[in-house]
């Protein structure tokens, strides 16, 4: 199986492709790459070691790839054979056991997140399954969830989809007891999560919602009430602009939080239900929600086991829904500190969530009449979001430049702006 960030042949033979590879052009070559073989910018920084910036900074013919270590992780990750660009050939052209190419590659570290999964094939016939199954499968659901630092839903909404159904395969056909059963289900209602935001984020909200609705089912069924309230979460926090009962869902997935809930937990779904009181303009509710968020991580104990898909909310994470709260109550002073405190703790790696919360600060530095401050920001998530499938930044960034092109026209910056972005 070819990898993800593999060219194709009918993509190595354009002839434009071969020339910009003689010339060590790999902004053309990455600029090709997502034209003739749909690879993703993300995709391609994931797998080459460079940052999404980077990698869109190159594609836009801004710099130069001179080092001879980057030059061989691109094409060890693009699999561009060694002559193309002036180099032995790889080691992967040569090796065909499956097994030692893969130790070659992860080796050489450009296979991308993906590659150093576990291998879990499906069952093809009902067999006995055990803890020792579900184990397994967990280990491989978080370590996929990491390919959502870097990488938008469009890139992985197809592999969470296909663990989603995998695992529902062996519910189907596979043989086991009450127990593991109950486990198997639970985490069939996570891999449904993990697939439902892939979609939202990769603009299928109609896959997402039922991938959410799904997953509560699932959740009610297996006896998990976390992962059923944030089932409910999810559904809110994607329907928050146009369905007027999102609020009330996201109350109703914080009706039963209490002290056994875990820590992270009681974040995640507190601060949920404070974006969505702060979209409904609703302040007091909002300010008591995210009281109530931070007051549930300050309270955690290192002791306690986090379950995976809450394990990322943290301080960051907070003060950025925060910020993003209080810029859409229009009160830049309160949002200002809490955004430029939590995006001090993004690197340019997390491209598409850092883009997004720039565009937050942009928004509230607008607010505020700080209009350069505002113009900045703006391009800086512009130049973080290109070629990183996801459609919110995208979306969020034409929101910011309308509003500023329509306010401050005549501002230097803004103009900047408008023409970097169209």
């Amino acid at each position: 199986m070819r990898p993800p960030t593999a060219l194709p042949p009918a993509a190595l033979a354009h002839p434009e492709m071969r020339q910009a590879l003689a010339d060590h052009d790999f902004g053309a070559v990455f600029r090709l790459a997502r034209a003739e073989a749909g690879i993703s910018y993300s995709r391609i920084a994931a797998a080459c070691g460079i940052t999404p910036e980077r990698v869109g900074l190159l594609a836009r013919g801004r710099g130069r790839v001179e080092s001879y270590a980057k030059i061989t992780a691109i094409a060890d990750a693009l699999r561009i054979p060694g002559h193309l660009v002036g180099l032995a050939a790889r080691p992967w052209e040569t090796t065909t056991n499956a097994v030692a190419r893969r130790g070659v590659l992860q080796a050489a570290g450009v296979v991308g997140l993906a590659a150093t999964l576990p291998d879990i094939a499906a069952p093809s016939a009902p067999c006995r399954l055990g803890p020792g199954t579900v184990m397994r499968l967990r280990e491989r659901t978080a370590r996929l969830r990491r390919l959502d630092d870097v990488l938008g839903g469009g890139d992985t909404y197809r592999v969470y989809v296909g663990e989603y159904q995998s695992t529902k395969r062996m519910l189907r056909e596979g043989r086991y007891g009450e127990r593991v059963g109950q486990h198997l289900l639970a985490l069939l209602a996570e891999q449904a999560q993990q697939a439902g935001w892939a979609a939202f984020d990769g603009g299928h909200h109609r896959e997402a919602a039922a991938l959410y609705r799904e997953s509560r089912a699932t959740a009610e069924e297996a006896g998990d009430g976390d992962l059923a309230r944030n089932a409910l979460a999810f559904l809110a926090y994607q329907s928050i602009s146009d369905d007027p009962h999102a609020v009330g869902i996201a109350a109703r997935s914080c009706d039963s939080i209490s002290s056994e809930t875990p820590a992270t937990v009681r974040a995640l779904l507190w601060e949920r239900y404070a974006w969505a009181c702060a979209v409904a303009g609703d302040a007091t509710t909002t300010e008591q929600a995210l009281s109530a968020a931070h007051k549930a991580l300050a309270a955690a104990d290192a002791d306690d086991p986090q379950p995976d898909w809450s394990a990322w909310v943290d301080a960051a994470e907070l003060d950025i829904m925060a910020g993003r709260c209080w810029t859409e109550l229009r009160r830049p002073l309160r949002a200002v500190p809490f955004l430029l405190r939590g995006l001090g703790g993004f690197d340019d790696a997390h491209a598409r969530d850092k883009a997004l919360y720039l565009t937050w600060l942009a928004e509230a530095y607008a607010t505020a009449g700080e209009i350069e401050e505002a113009a900045a920001a703006a391009v800086r998530a512009s130049e973080l979001a290109d070629g990183v499938a996801s459609t919110r930044p995208r979306q969020r960034i034409g929101r910011v430049v309308e509003r500023l092109t329509l306010e401050h026209a005549d501002v230097p910056a803004v103009a900047e702006l408008a023409e970097r972005t169209a």
